[in-house]
């Protein structure tokens, strides 16, 4: 995999949103960050531009997009916004000058859609907080997107004592993102190739029927029989039928991967939680599962 260049004081970073609308006053918070860490943002023609939901139209958002790749004083490019949209424009982007000079793409949920595609093309990307509410997230998510970004050693390291979690070690690039995006990418040219990779999985606003569903359709897929080991973080604001499911959202995927011989770890502090800590996509890792330590370290 080809790591993108870190970033140096004075570096241009261009935002964007690939999905939906966000004004240029929600991004304040988060630009005056990016400014005390000596970084310059520019902000795209999709910032404040409007379509119903979308950030200007498929064709904006991806022109947009576009322009962010082929500018060499782009040093990264992070998404301002998720919801929906960023599939809609994938086929319109051209990859060869990103090919030839690779930067970082930042963002999650929605943007996994990226992340995927991206990872087909070969190239490292960076699973973090869009930069709608980062000001509001704990301080170890900011703290973790600098420490990539910039260059610096990066492992995760927490406490737990989840019962659900299966022991042992693993290593293999890291795959993965927002399930309902991965399912729904299941068949196409950005599909992932989970085989020998440790994949990360996170979701928001689901019933539990339909994370059993785009479980089962991984599983049919071969998506999971070969992993090296598996990572869910946040399964959040998860609904539920009036006739229950009967299950939590994990105790289902639990169910799914437990005759598989892999170590998986749950409520790792990634996705739509307070704690969103950065994931370098595509890097090989190592993912340590204890009985009360979880462990993923990147290797550089």
């Amino acid at each position: 995999m080809i790591t993108p260049n870190r970033l140096q004081k004075n570096d241009t970073v261009g935002i964007v949103s690939t999905a939906r609308k966000i004004s240029k006053e929600e991004l304040k918070p988060a630009l005056q960050l990016l400014e005390s860490w000596g970084l310059k943002a520019v902000l795209g023609k999709t910032i404040g531009a409007e379509e119903n939901q979308f950030a200007g139209s498929d064709d904006l958002r991806a022109a947009d997009f576009q322009q962010m790749i082929d500018d060499p004083k782009i040093k990264a490019i992070w998404c301002a916004k998720g919801g929906y949209g960023t599939v809609r424009i994938i086929d319109k982007l051209d990859f060869s000058n990103f090919r030839k000079n690779p930067k970082w793409v930042i963002g999650y949920s929605d943007v996994t859609a990226l992340h995927s595609h991206i990872h087909t093309l070969g190239i490292e990307t960076l699973h973090a907080q869009i930069l709608q509410n980062l000001e509001n997230k704990s301080k170890a998510t900011s703290t973790s997107i600098k420490e990539i970004l910039f260059g610096g050693d990066y492992e995760i390291s927490i406490a737990s004592n989840e019962k659900l979690n299966t022991l042992g070690a693993a290593q293999g690039p890291l795959v993965g993102g927002n399930l309902s995006l991965i399912y729904s990418l299941c068949g196409s040219n950005s599909s992932l190739n989970t085989e020998g990779k440790i994949l990360f999985i996170e979701d928001l606003d689901e019933y539990l029927y339909h994370i059993d569903r785009m479980m089962m359709n991984l599983k049919r897929n071969g998506m999971l029989q070969n992993l090296s080991g598996l990572i869910v973080g946040g399964m959040t604001n998860m609904h539920d039928n009036a006739v229950p499911f009967g299950k939590t959202a994990e105790e289902i995927i639990f169910d799914l991967v437990s005759e598989y011989n892999f170590p998986v770890c749950f409520n790792f502090p990634v996705g739509h939680i307070n704690d969103n800590r950065a994931l370098i996509l595509g890097r090989e890792v190592e993912l340590k599962v204890t009985k009360n330590n979880i462990a993923l370290s990147f290797k550089k």
